[in-house]
Order: C-alpha cells, then structure tokens, then sequence
C-alpha cells in the first residue's frame, strides 16, 4: 500500500468479491487490485467455498484500500453502510453515477444514494455537498434528487 492507513473498508460478498474489485477499480482513477488470496483445500473444506475461488481480494480505490471476502450468504448489504464519493464538478457526479448503477438500483433513495449491482449502497455528491444544501431551498431540492444536480440546487438556493 502507497500510505498507512489506519481504517480500511471490509466488504462482504457472497461469491462476487474479484469481480466486484475488478467493476470498481475499473470506475475510479489511482485505483487497481493489490491481491488475491484463494481458497487452499483446507480452507475450502473449512469454508465450503471451492478450493481455488478467490477468499479475500485487497485492492485500492483512487488510493484508498479496501479488502473483499467472498464469505458466502449469510450478510448482505444495506443502506446502514455506504461508500461516499466526493465530486468536483457536474461531469464526475454523472460518471460515477452512470457507471456504479450499472445493474444497480439508483432509486432507492434520495440525496444522491444508490445501490449497485452487487447491493453496496454509494453517496454521489458534490465535494461542497454541505455548503449547497446548507439553506431550506437548497435542502428541499436536495430531499427530491435521486442523482443530485448541481445547478438545481444553486438555483434552488438563490
């Protein structure tokens, strides 16, 4: 890893993990696979997972390490958790956006939260979000946009 760092996501799946790792670091810049750790005889026997699928996969989003473990059914993900993206500008909103709802669902909720297709929840906002939503006019636009829309919501602050 480039830096130390003191907190990293744990990301659990049920079979997905290398393929999820491989859809997000194909969407954030700064980002790759670190490794691969498989599942041997003895702990595929321990597991029931098959011997030779990915256990664990470390890898950095836009240089944040995340780890994935494909553990099986039993957690799912929900909106309890989700990972913020931060966004300069219009253009990173719509990226981001586009690219993690892929096979997601991005209506589930407002304030530009969306679920992608593996069932993590993500935050797609502005780097300003809390100075664009810091008035009623703004906020009130902000609690009806799916995707946020920056120039809604300086429109809706004036």
């Amino acid at each position: 890893m480039s830096a130390f760092r003191r907190i990293t996501p744990f990301l659990w799946f049920d079979t997905q993990a290398e393929e999820a790792a491989t859809f997000y670091t194909s969407i954030f810049p700064n980002s790759r696979i670190l490794a691969v750790a498989r599942y041997t005889k003895e702990t595929a026997q321990a597991s029931g997972r098959p011997e030779g699928s990915a256990m664990t996969v470390s890898f950095e989003l836009d240089g944040q390490p995340v780890t994935a473990l494909n553990g099986g059914p039993v957690f799912t993900f929900n909106q309890a958790i989700s990972l913020v993206v931060h966004c300069h500008d219009q253009n990173e909103i719509d990226h981001y956006w586009n690219h993690l709802s892929q096979g997601g669902d991005p209506s589930v909720q407002a304030c530009g939260w969306l679920k992608d297709k593996y069932g993590l929840s993500w935050q797609v906002v502005p780097g300003d979000i809390a100075k664009l939503a810091g008035n009623a006019g703004s906020m009130g636009a902000l609690m009806h946009m799916k995707k946020i829309d920056i120039a809604k919501l300086k429109a809706a602050a004036t």
